[in-house]
């Protein structure tokens, strides 16, 4: 799958959403927002062993995304059983 540019509605659960309107200090978009293209990655709970693959689920977001509580990784680990 082809690599899109991210909008807004890409954002959603970022911790970086906060600069997308969502404040009180004017910030109307991300500065990440303008060159962020979604991607493919492989979103683990922090709370998941790394080492097991069934946690690990297969998500499209952008390619500067951080939710809290989640690591979003370019590949599955090999030692992932």
């Amino acid at each position: 799958m082809d690599a899109m540019n991210a909008t807004k509605r890409h954002c959603v659960g970022c911790r970086d959403n906060f600069y997308n309107g969502n404040n009180t200090i004017g910030v109307s978009e991300c500065w990440l927002l303008k060159e962020a293209e979604i991607v493919t990655r492989y979103r683990l709970s922090i709370h998941t062993p790394m080492s097991q693959r069934s946690g690990y689920a297969k998500v499209r977001v952008p390619n500067c995304y951080h939710e809290r509580g989640y690591v979003h990784m370019k590949a599955i680990p090999e030692y992932a059983k």
